[in-house]
């Protein structure tokens, strides 16, 4: 009796398993049946996403074809050293024939139209200079000249009154400080009306042959751009740079950067697909990457134009580059 008692009660356990086994598989298929209508939602919905999104690194794609190596945003002293050497001596072989853009036959000369190229183009000063020396070709001519003529010939440059005035009045302290002769010291200069730092640096470096850095709107525009130096005030971009540079490369340096920005790396659109150091620039991509495109903004003997000296050198005409006209030539 107590074996068949057991027997039911075991019969009826696992039928109430098998129920309770069902209740839970019918459960089962039911939250199943509630879900797949989410799921095949959250798909569609999906679906219409991802096209979107698919999209986005294409562009990407595309772009990073075309966009050059960055140097990394933490880089090193000794990395930031060889970067902007390496950019040097990649603008020494496109510009081996790079001077000064100002016609000069002597210090006198190279002083007054550094003074002179103030808020103007080097073509500029160099058009209207062949005049002023005829007529004033000393210290002593010039400080004794009458500032009305010199203003007439000075016009074309812009701001003649005050460029008159500064020329005369350095012309004047030439003769009544240092005999008529341009000194050839930066503390000296730097006395002479109309003469900074800059114009120091340019006399220095062209005419005594004693290195110096030129910090023009050429070349402050480019060596933030090749992050070089964050600074915006010229004489500490000068401190900036000087310090990555041996001394000796100084004046050529000056050169280079600064016939890079006249030709191919433009203040408004540089013509980074026609850049030849674009591979070590920071800010490949703010110009036009199209190398056609880019070809065309070239100027100069870069583009195929006349270049601002009226008697450059010799080594620039070799090399291709042509002589600009005299004020008022036509053709």
């Amino acid at each position: 009796m107590e074996k068949r008692a057991s027997a039911k009660t075991a019969a009826k356990t696992a039928a109430k398993k098998t129920t309770a086994k069902k209740t839970t598989a019918k459960a089962a298929e039911k939250v199943a049946q509630k879900a797949a209508p989410v799921r095949k939602g959250a798909a569609v919905k999906k679906a219409v996403v991802a096209p979107e999104e698919a999209s986005a690194p294409v562009k990407k794609a595309s772009a990073t074809k075309k966009v050059a190596p960055k140097p990394p945003k933490n880089e090193s002293q000794t990395a930031l050293v060889r970067r902007a050497r390496r950019i040097n001596r990649e603008l020494a072989e496109v510009f081996p024939y790079a001077h000064p853009e100002l016609d000069f036959e002597n210090p006198f000369q190279l002083i007054v139209a550094t003074v002179l190229s103030a808020q103007t183009t080097d073509l500029r000063v160099n058009q209207t200079t062949p005049a002023l020396f005829a007529k004033y070709p000393t210290p002593e001519d010039l400080a004794a000249a009458n500032p009305e003529e010199v203003e007439e010939i000075l016009r074309p440059t812009g701001f003649f009154r005050a460029k008159t005035k500064s020329v005369i009045g350095l012309s004047k302290a030439l003769v009544e400080n240092f005999g008529g002769e341009v000194p050839g010291r930066l503390d000296d200069l730097v006395t002479l009306p109309g003469v900074g730092r800059k114009t120091a640096f340019v006399v220095l470096g062209n005419a005594f042959g004693r290195p110096g850095i030129t910090v023009d709107t050429h070349f402050m525009r480019l060596v933030r751009r090749w992050q070089w130096t964050s600074e915006t005030d010229p004489d500490k971009i000068e401190a900036a740079v000087s310090a990555l540079f041996p001394k000796s490369d100084w004046t050529d340096l000056s050169h280079h950067v600064i016939w890079h920005g006249r030709r191919i790396c433009h203040a408004r659109k540089p013509a980074c697909g026609a850049c030849p150091i674009a591979p070590l620039c920071p800010a490949y991509g703010e110009g036009e990457t199209d190398p056609e495109k880019a070809q065309k903004l070239l100027k100069y003997e870069k583009g195929g134009f006349p270049g601002q000296r009226l008697n450059p050198p010799q080594a620039y005409l070799d090399a291709g580059g042509k002589a600009a006209p005299p004020l008022g030539a036509t053709g």
